[in-house]
């Protein structure tokens, strides 16, 4: 592991509340009548209705949607047998995925034991807690004999990710890779490197898809699986090939599919080269797989080839199955995961990929349009249909194979209810930082000074985000570097008060003078303005040598956005600035605006800031759904603000008929659809879902509402983002934390590919705004 990945991965656990999950009460608790119900007294009544009707336990506690990811600590990642304590940060970042992409509640429980008995009777004695169970991280032999005993004793689901999670990807992988390269799967020729509890439960699945064992090879360190070995268990066994052959360089010799779980470099060139034409290859040893990505690709030009590495296609990441198979079996409250419940994820995942790609997948990944073929025969992890493609295939096996005690008879009710849950995991920015990535640009950081910003700065380069230059005293920066110990090679330093600069001031002050020279201002303040980083890092924008600012984390909004207003100045047609928050929530991401700028906006003022929201959510690929807030709904009160929302909504209405937007109306009707609906079906938000964009009609709700959704409703703020200058120009809330400079700079680093390729639409001319 690298040096910059192995600080940042100790402070990412570290840092405010150690590790990655805590439990949150989902009833109330502020009064005395709340506890009395929540503990002693009222506790006893569900306490004896389960009592009398054992199954109303799923009624009365969270045990439907609880998960124990449990783990002895014997095999964990490539790190070997480390422990059940070591082993902890990793049973907390499997909780971590289960919640955020299927929303499953997880205890992880680190068992400090390594008998087979004594860990089966521990998980049985604990299982009247959990709606199912997650095996992690058991070494193998013994994890296949823990598995099967706990499924055959236990009546919830129960599941070793090690061991078929993989073999689910790699299921679906091969399903398409067959079709693809015209292979049948009872005839294709596959060679297993390696024999652990992955690889055997891989195999296993292929099986099951139809692929026959005499065509089977499977290796372990020792080579392959013989007649002639008398050193295997009854696992490896069951894989023990009639073939004369001892090594992986004869096994490779006419096969059509290679799978991987082994070591790094272990295939050879040569190795490839002698097996059937359009080879299948999944190398998933990590970090560094059995053969790299690029020395395979210039082996093989007809290669399929997935690796478990995110920056080569065809990923093998187990996260595109264990969350949505524990989601489904447990809806339908399975009594186990059975091999159809595999099979149907397996062929889900299969089918899904043959499907249209979403545009928010496509930038999260940078790619201009990802479509079924050899660099795209597995989904890609971020996709948000995952949930609704595999969790209800797995609920629908549970119930064909008659081990579902809850059927689901209202699928679309289901899917609909699937689909709110992925509020949880916002794909947005990793759009965002996708879409950067892809064409990163020169974003200049006005207070490098500060460690917050260098800190940050080191994750932006280490992530490809853009390519910083700090702004500052070159020593001191400098110093700040070496004293925090931060990795910044090569990342360019300019002093706005150095020799250096000096040609340069005179150039910007210059300009200055000629914008503000009948407004106060001389040339001799001008060019003291610009030994002030305020001035001199929108002037290197102006002049192209940078084509983004992020300042604001010391010094007040005004300071920070009357400079750039006075040198950048506004765009095309645009009368007004204005900035928007945006709000990651758990129902998704919403837009807030405006938040920063006109204090009491007029009518057209308010149309004009509609416009350009609706202008900038567009470039996250997102529809807006414009509601203008108020405390009135539809006139149902009287007063200036009401008034003035409903005349600025019926000029947009008439300006822009195919604009979603509509007010007045109260914020809870806005995001709420179903009240929207019973309440006031005209609307033209009633019918498409609730208002993601949220206008609001003065600064002080803007503003007030924002921090309140971020300080009290755990809403996750980006922004402010400025519209209407005619530059990529970002100011940072004051005290902005390392992650919201980070993300705020992805943001400017978008709007600088705007501007630079005339992608944001000037404004169209509207009746009455002023000149």
């Amino acid at each position: 592991m690298n040096t910059l990945l192995r600080k940042n991965a100790l402070s990412y656990h570290s840092e405010g509340r150690p590790g990655k999950i805590e439990v949150i009460p989902t009833k109330p608790h502020s009064t005395q009548r709340d506890l009395s119900l929540a503990y002693s007294p009222g506790v006893a009544e569900p306490c004896l209705e389960i009592q009398a009707h054992p199954e109303d336990v799923y009624k009365y506690t969270a045990k439907g949607n609880l998960v124990a990811v449990i783990s002895n600590g014997t095999a964990v990642l490539g790190l070997g047998d480390i422990g059940a304590e070591a082993g902890k940060p990793v049973m907390e970042g499997k909780g971590l995925l289960f919640k955020i992409y299927a929303d499953i509640d997880v205890f992880d429980i680190e068992i400090n034991e390594k008998s087979i008995d004594k860990i089966v009777e521990t998980v049985k004695a604990i299982s009247p807690t959990f709606g199912g169970i997650n095996l992690e991280d058991i070494k193998a032999p013994e994890c296949f004999e823990i598995e099967e005993r706990l499924k055959a004793e236990l009546d919830i689901p129960i599941m070793h990710d090690d061991q078929h999670g993989t073999a689910i990807i790699t299921s679906a992988g091969l399903l398409n890779a067959c079709e693809i390269s015209g292979k049948k799967i009872d005839e294709i020729k596959i060679v297993v490197n390696g024999a652990g509890a992955s690889a055997i439960s891989c195999t296993k699945l292929y099986v099951k898809l139809g692929a026959l064992k005499k065509n089977i090879v499977m290796l372990d360190s020792k080579g392959v699986l013989n007649k002639k070995r008398t050193d295997l268990n009854k696992y490896k066994m069951e894989f023990v090939t009639d073939r004369d052959i001892d090594t992986l360089e004869q096994a490779m010799v006419g096969a059509d599919m290679f799978l991987g779980l082994s070591t790094a470099g272990v295939l050879k060139p040569e190795y490839l080269l002698s097996m059937a034409p359009h080879p299948i290859v999944f190398a998933c040893a990590n970090p560094v797989p059995e053969i790299s990505y690029e020395l395979a690709q210039a082996t093989r030009n007809d290669i399929i080839m997935g690796t478990g590495r995110s920056d080569f296609p065809n990923q093998v990441n187990n996260v595109l199955g264990f969350p949505y198979i524990f989601r489904g079996a447990l809806d339908v409250r399975a009594r186990g995961i059975n091999e159809e419940m595999k099979l149907a994820a397996a062929y889900a995942l299969a089918d899904l990929a043959k499907l249209p790609v979403p545009e928010e997948v496509n930038v999260a990944y940078n790619a201009t349009n990802l479509k079924f073929g050899v660099d795209y025969i597995i989904p890609k992890p971020c996709d948000p249909r995952l949930i609704m493609h595999v969790a209800p295939a797995v609920a629908k096996a549970a119930m064909d194979t008659g081990i579902a005690r809850k059927p689901i008879t209202d699928w679309a009710a289901y899917q609909e209810e699937l689909g709110k849950r992925l509020g949880l995991v916002n794909p947005l920015i990793q759009q965002i930082k996708g879409r950067a990535r892809g064409n990163p640009k020169r974003v200049v950081f006005a207070e490098a000074e500060n460690y917050k910003v260098l800190k940050a700065v080191e994750i932006v380069l280490d992530e490809g985000i853009a390519h910083p230059i700090l702004l500052g005293d070159k020593k001191v920066i400098t110093s700040m570097i070496k004293e925090f110990d931060l990795e910044l090679p090569g990342v360019e330093i300019v002093d706005p008060r150095s020799k250096e600069q000096a040609e340069n001031r005179q150039l910007f002050a210059s300009q200055y003078y000629e914008k503000r020279k009948r407004r106060g201002v001389n040339f001799q303040l001008s060019l003291d303005f610009m030994t002030h980083r305020n001035y001199f890092a929108p002037s290197m924008v102006e002049n192209g040598l940078a084509d983004a600012m992020i300042s604001g984390l010391t010094t007040s909004y005004p300071e920070t956005i009357r400079p750039a207003l006075r040198i950048i100045g506004k765009k095309k047609n645009t009368k007004v600035i204005s900035g928007m928050y945006i709000m990651l929530t758990k129902k998704g991401p919403f837009f807030f605006a405006d938040t920063t700028v006109n204090m009491n906006p007029s009518v057209e003022t308010l149309m004009e800031i509609t416009i350009q929201t609706a202008e900038a959510v567009r470039q996250f690929n997102i529809e807006p759904r414009i509601a203008i807030l108020s405390y009135s709904n539809f006139g149902s009160v009287e007063g200036n603000i009401p008034l003035k929302v409903r005349e600025t909504v019926a000029n947009l209405h008439r300006l822009y008929p195919n604009l979603i937007v509509d007010g007045d109306m109260q914020a809870n009707f806005a995001i709420n659809n179903e009240m929207l609906k019973e309440h006031f079906p005209f609307s033209k938000l009633s019918e498409g879902g609730p208002a993601n964009t949220l206008i609001f009609p003065y600064l002080t709700a803007g503003n007030i509402a924002y921090k309140l959704m971020q300080e009290l409703g755990g809403a996750e703020a980006i922004g402010p983002v400025l519209m209407g200058l005619d530059k990529s120009i970002h100011v940072l809330q004051m005290g902005s934390t390392v992650s919201e400079i980070v993300n705020m700079t992805a943001i400017a680093v978008i709007d600088a590919q705007a501007h630079q390729d005339n992608k944001v639409a000037d404004l169209p001319d509207c009746p009455g705004f002023p000149a």
